[in-house]
């Protein structure tokens, strides 16, 4: 299944990759945990981290970054149910960490008076309880997923398959983070309060953006499924209801946001300081008719990957990463933080119609534009 095939889920190689996977992620997280201690304060200072903020800067994310295994934890966990159909269990796992973290930030930063590394351990935990949840819910209901010594086997073709996606799905990754990087840079340089009032901006903007990322994770799913059984109708039916669903959350958080994002940016930052609110406020205002168009970005690139594009997602990802760069180094200069409003809400609508183009574009799925068929039941054919 993992490989296109419609095989049995439980076969050998599909379990020898699971566990192949969680020893790389493994080997990833040691690796990452050291290079961290050496190279994040240098990285910090390189990207112009106010020094008033820098050490706070330097405990937040080492932090995460120690405990970064219980991330790959849970994306592995959650991969799995996936590929098995099950896309519910996890974002339910997701919805309860991401409640739980914004409970336990408010108590360890106004309660027990942690700061930074007190929101940082509020993520980590909240994503150890994730994980807790998948593990248990594998042991009951989807042992399957549980591989015994005989399903170490390796299959080369599937590896190469495997490596070739991976590769792909990495570098889009690598790209968007570095342009995010570098757009942080120029951020880093417009003062302190900015920063606080755009990082609390961004934690509600990570929150609006789970569930279109989540339903991007469960269509992206569904048509790599549907890929392999060659149903080409179903896939263009299950994009646009993915599609349809990103857009009424889209609405929902206009009407959240608009009368609401003062107040979340108060209780995120703690602070009362005038900048930081108009700050975050007008970040959110601003942003939350764009998630609509962020959904799309989700949605297309997932579904893309699904039925085996590797370079077309890509070319988005250069296409935001190429974005970042110029507003950081020409526009952000210039006009201030409006530039940073601007920026993503932009690159989201170049991305889009990229997206959308090259995934209706592509010979497979269009020799079933004219065709129909109901997600579940009998195939109906004009």
């Amino acid at each position: 299944m993992l490989s296109g095939s419609s095989g049995d889920l439980s076969c050998p190689a599909n379990d020898a990759h699971l566990f192949v996977r969680a020893e790389a992620k493994a080997g990833m997280t040691i690796m990452i945990v050291l290079l961290s201690r050496v190279f994040l304060m240098p990285l910090l200072r390189l990207l112009n981290t106010p020094e008033e903020v820098i050490e706070l800067s330097f405990a937040y994310i080492y932090t995460l970054l120690l405990f970064v295994g219980v991330m790959f934890a849970y994306n592995l966990l959650s991969a799995l149910l996936r590929a098995v159909g099950n896309s519910v269990a996890p974002l339910v796992f997701l919805i309860l960490a991401a409640v739980l973290n914004i409970f336990l930030d408010i108590l360890f930063i106004t309660r027990f008076g942690m700061g930074v590394r007190g929101a940082a351990v509020a993520t980590v935990l909240a994503q150890g309880v994730s994980v807790i949840l998948c593990l248990v819910y594998i042991y009951l209901k989807c042992r399957l997923l549980i591989p015994s010594g005989e399903h170490f086997v390796i299959e080369s073709k599937l590896y190469k398959e495997l490596l070739s996606q991976g590769v792909s799905m990495g570098l889009m990754n690598a790209i968007v983070s570095t342009g995010t990087v570098i757009l942080q840079s120029a951020i880093n340089g417009l003062g302190y309060l900015v920063i606080a009032g755009h990082t609390a901006a961004r934690k509600v903007n990570s929150f609006c953006m789970m569930p279109m990322s989540v339903t991007g994770m469960a269509v992206s799913t569904f048509v790599s499924q549907n890929r392999g059984a060659g149903q080409g109708e179903r896939i263009r039916r299950g994009v646009r209801y993915g599609n349809i669903l990103c857009v009424c959350w889209g609405i929902v958080l206009m009407a959240i946001l608009y009368p609401g994002a003062p107040g979340l940016i108060a209780l995120i930052s703690g602070s009362a300081e005038a900048v930081v609110l108009d700050i975050g406020k007008r970040y959110l205002w601003f942003t939350a008719p764009f998630y609509i168009v962020l959904g799309y970005v989700f949605l297309m690139r997932s579904s893309l990957q699904a039925i085996g594009q590797k370079i077309l997602p890509l070319v988005s990802s250069a296409m935001e990463f190429v974005g970042k760069i110029l507003f950081a180094a020409v526009v952000i200069p210039k006009i201030g933080y409006a530039g940073v409003i601007l920026c993503e809400p932009l690159i989201w609508c170049l991305m889009t119609m990229q997206l959308v183009w090259a995934f209706y574009r592509d010979p497979y799925i269009r020799q079933f534009k004219n065709k129909k068929v109901k997600l579940y039941g009998s195939r109906k054919e004009n």
